[in-house]
């Protein structure tokens, strides 16, 4: 008889199981239906999750779950970067068996329920970049591993109830206020991680007490106070200690030294001054010591110690040293750096002087010559300082060098033909702005995967040497402003990749190549104030790629060619030339027979002058009659152009036909650029005689149709005369019977700003001609066109993207704003909201605010008058763009400016420099203002339009 009880009490056990995981496909279902809840493009990424999954316990199949092997629970839900858009359901507190929860890189909004704190088993909560709002719920403390982004307001208290965890991460927040002393009672704790928030005050003491931290990141706040001495003797385990970007202050305490886990030191971008602790090496496992940007000292006398005891660092990868107060000479030690080591920046330092006889004869300059032991280093930058002297012939020894960067120092003498035989230089070599002098070696040839040749700006003579044709991965060519003579090479036309060729300032003699032509990829050719002569090829109107040219000043003579790039002056330049005849009528040149008549005129007869005389009034009649066609075409085109309605309240749609006959079905060679919803082309609408630009939207992307629809309604509320103007829209078929969506806009014949500052391979650019003038006026365009959005258009428009790839140019060179996918219109409520509080944050949920738009505007400042990209390579670490310009007010700011600005300026005249020094000064205060970290200390729009307005005003 106990069978059946047996029997009787299992049968039971497996109903309360399958009534327990039944429970758990439901919660699953309702976690989905509100994680998808309002998404606009009528996907399901969790298409798989369905009622029907094959009896109890099927969910356990369903994407992104997984369950416990007895029990058939949900032990794991992890779907990071799925695309989903909704809020957190309640639900989830029901899946009782949890142990870890993944949401992150989703879309999530809203809070974060308090039925989470249900979760005991819960182990690892990862809801990192996603959308969620408001505190962090106060039950939640049986996790070990925590992950939590999005989170405003102040730090939760309730994590020093959490005795459990042993990773926090709250990067990238928007939290404030004070970092709490409760943390530290979390003694188990051994990842920290606080970074990039706005967090301000003085780190608890507290904090120092957590003996188990292996990692302690708050780089990127607020941060005050300085480092208490004992802080090696606190942290016996650590191996990562990132304080960089705050407000340290002090020494860095020598106790340091005594960590001898540690791994990565990073205090770069605080005010640390005095010395370097000199014992720094006894951390003999160091990989990475990023000091930059700060006021620590050195000089011939003392405070280069730890250079000579970081050669115990056998692990060394990265040293960065840059913009600190380090004068004299630098000490011999640093060739016994760890052979290891990989990327050394010394840029903008006072180091200067000789080196001791015992290193190298007397070698002045950047490093002593046996820097060639460091054999593993793969990257040098040494920018903008004050170096001396020649290049030590001995970086040839560095055979893993692949960015080597000299720029803007006083380095004189030859380039060395050793560095010119690098077997890995394949970035970039970059010697510009020194004094080097005499003639490129023939060796660079050998530098046959280099990428980028820069070497503007200094004293190099004799000829361009034929070998450079074996340098076959050549996009950039920059030899411009030295003393190159002689006649341009035809083998250059053997570098079938290069992209830019600037030769301007040099004293280049004979005929431009006919050769040049054929290098099918070359966007830019500059070849002004040089001493050429001859004809124009012809041939270069037929290089389809060219979109800059610029010839002037020279001694060129003979037609110019019409066609290509010859058929805008906008986009070339032949000033300076007087025996230049014909081409475009914008150039205004004589008709060339005109000019040969100037020149035999009084060798002709009585008889010819007449009939030459009588042909002059044929030509005359023919052009009135030509013109006379023109006209009448071109008030035909007007009033073609008034059949095409600007955007109103119903859009009168251009069909899917028309925009495909205009672009030639889409073709690649009508493409204007791609963004990250839709690619740009060029159009000619042939009913209307127009050119226009057509934003044509992937369809298939998440997110499309609400961009579409988005920047449809910002633009129809809007008109002003620096925002790009929209003509009309297409939501059609196409030709394999998808979903078609275009906007139409007004075409803009000198592209984005970004094709002017940012010379990319393979991007058309025009950087040489863009003047401070011009800078000084788009800038204008672009602050009104932003406080017009913000201040006077109703409701408000938050732009969301400022960059310079979204600013586009008219043929007058004035600025629009466009491509508005992104943007936000606030609440009608929000005008006086904007005006009279601080708050970043507008409607239900929302954390989009003006302040962002005034961000990105002053780091688009920065990058107008700096010429240098937030991305640039330079950037690593904590140094960025708005720490960099900072960094140069107002003594440096000729280091820092573009130096393109100034090839058609007299910036030697003693009154016109100190104009441009008082406007570049002004103008990069401003974007330092507006780009403050705090979004509270930024500059309001309206204050910085006038401001910009006035730094022009005085300028002009």
């Amino acid at each position: 008889m106990a069978m059946p009880s047996v029997n009787l009490l299992s049968l039971l056990l497996l109903c309360a199981c399958v009534s327990t995981q039944a429970d758990d496909e439901v919660a699953l279902l309702a976690f989905k239906a509100a994680a998808i809840a309002g998404s606009t493009d009528g996907g399901d990424p969790l298409a798989s999750w369905n009622g029907s999954g094959g009896g109890a316990g099927g969910f356990c199949s369903w994407e992104g779950v997984r369950c416990g092997r007895r029990h058939r629970r949900v032990v794991a839900l992890s779907l990071p970067s799925y695309g989903l858009t909704g809020t957190l359901s309640p639900a989830i507190g029901n899946l009782t068996f949890m142990r870890e929860l993944n949401l992150s890189s989703n879309w999530f909004r809203g809070d974060i329920p308090e039925s989470i704190g249900h979760l005991v088993r819960l182990q690892t909560l990862d809801l990192s970049v996603n959308t969620f709002s408001g505190a962090l719920p106060a039950n939640l403390s049986s996790c070990a591993s925590l992950m939590i982004l999005s989170l405003t307001g102040s730090i939760p208290g309730s994590l020093a109830n959490m005795t459990s965890l042993y990773l926090l991460n709250l990067n990238a927040n928007q939290l404030d206020g004070l970092i709490l002393h409760e943390l530290g009672s979390i003694g188990g704790l051994q990842y920290l991680f606080l970074s990039e928030n706005n967090l301000s005050g003085v780190l608890p003491h507290a904090l120092y007490n957590l003996s188990m931290l292996k990692q302690f990141v708050v780089l990127g706040n607020h941060l005050a106070g300085t480092i208490p001495a004992d802080i090696g003797d606190r942290f016996p385990n650590m191996e990562v200690l990132t304080f960089s970007a705050n407000q340290f202050r002090g020494a860095i305490p020598p106790s340091v030294s005594n960590i001898s886990t540690l791994r990565n030191l990073e205090l770069a971008s605080n005010s640390f001054s005095k010395h370097v602790p000199p014992t720094l090496g006894r951390s003999q496992g160091l990989e990475k010591l990023y000091l930059g940007d700060n006021k620590l000292q050195a000089n011939d006398r003392e405070g280069w110690e730890f250079i000579a005891s970081l050669a115990n660092c056998s692990q060394l990868q990265i040293l960065s040293l840059d913009n600190n107060s380090f004068t004299g000479k630098l000490p011999n030690s640093i060739t016994n750096l760890s052979t290891t080591l990989q990327y050394l920046n010394l840029g903008d330092m006072m180091i200067s002087g000789f080196i001791p006889s015992n290193i190298g004869n007397f070698l002045s300059g950047l490093v002593p010559s046996s820097l060639g032991n460091l054999t593993h280093l793969n990257e040098l930058f040494a920018y903008y300082g004050n170096l001396e002297g020649p290049i030590p012939a001995s970086l040839g020894n560095l055979k893993n060098m692949f960015i080597l960067d000299l720029s803007t120092n006083r380095l004189n003498g030859s380039i060395p033909s050793e560095i010119l035989k690098l077997p890995t230089l394949s970035y970039y070599l970059d010697l510009s702005y020194n004094s080097l002098s005499g003639p490129l070696p023939t060796e660079v040839g050998t530098l046959a995967n280099l990428n980028q040749l820069i070497l503007s700006g200094n004293k190099l003579s004799g000829n361009i040497p034929n070998s450079i044709q074996n340098c076959k991965l050549l996009e950039r060519l920059l030899l411009d402003h030295n003393s190159f003579e002689g006649s341009i090479p035809q083998s250059l036309a053997n570098l079938k990749g290069l992209a830019l060729l600037n030769l301007t300032m040099n004293k280049l003699s004979g005929r431009i190549p006919d050769a040049l032509s054929s290098i099918h990829g070359l966007e830019q050719l500059y070849l002004a104030h040089n001493n050429l002569s001859g004809l124009i090829p012809s041939s270069l109107q037929n290089l389809t790629s060219l979109s800059m040219l610029d010839l002037s000043f020279n001694n060129l003579q003979g037609e110019v060619p019409k066609g290509g790039v010859f058929a805008n002056a906008t986009y070339m330049s032949i000033y300076g030339n007087d025996e230049l005849c014909g081409g475009a009528p914008q150039f205004h040149l004589a008709p060339c027979f005109m000019t040969l008549l100037e020149k035999k005129k009084r060798k002709l007869s009585k008889s010819l002058m007449v009939a030459l005389t009588l042909i002059s009034v044929l030509v005359f009649l023919v052009l009135v009659v030509v013109l006379t066609q023109l006209i009448h075409k071109k008030l035909k085109k007007r009033q073609g152009n008034q059949l095409i309605p600007t955007i109103g309240e119903q859009y009168e749609r251009v069909s899917y036909h028309a925009l495909s006959n205009g672009t030639h079905e889409f073709s690649e060679d009508n493409l204007l650029g791609q963004g990250s919803y839709g690619t740009v082309y060029k159009c000619t609408l042939h009913d209307h005689d127009t050119t226009v630009a057509v934003k044509v939207f992937n369809t298939q992307q998440s997110g499309s149709n609400r961009s579409f629809v988005d920047e449809c309604e910002a633009l129809r509320r809007a008109r002003h005369r620096c925002l790009i103007k929209i003509i009309t829209c297409c939501s059609s078929i196409n030709h394999q019977g998808k979903e078609f969506k275009a906007l139409v806009f007004e075409f803009m014949p000198n592209g984005s700003l970004n094709g002017w500052l940012h010379p990319e391979p393979r991007m058309p650019t025009i950087r040489n001609t863009l003047s401070l003038e011009q800078r000084l006026d788009i800038a204008v365009d672009i602050i009104d066109a932003l406080d017009y959005l913000h201040n006077r258009c109703q409701p408000p428009i938050v732009h969301c993207d400022l960059k310079p790839s979204n600013i586009l140019l008219a043929e007058d060179m004035s600025a629009r704003v466009g491509d508005f996918g992104i943007s936000r219109i606030l609440p009608e409520s929000a005008s006086k909201a904007l005006q009279n509080s601080n708050s970043t944050t507008y409607g239900e949920g929302s954390s989009v605010s003006t302040h962002g738009d005034v961000y990105s505007l002053g780091i688009l400042l920065l990058e107008i008058f700096t010429g240098r990209s937030p991305t640039d390579v330079m950037f690593r670490g904590p140094l960025d763009l708005h720490e960099f310009s900072k960094n140069a007010l107002p003594e440096r700011i000729w280091d820092i400016a573009d130096k393109t600005m100034w090839l058609h300026t007299d910036a030697n005249d003693s009154v016109i420099r100190s104009r441009i020094d008082n406007c570049l000064v002004s103008v990069i205060s401003l974007g330092i203002s507006c780009s403050k970290r705090q979004p509270k200390e930024r500059t309001l729009i309206h204050d910085a339009a006038i401001e910009m307005q006035a730094i022009r005003d005085s300028y002009f």
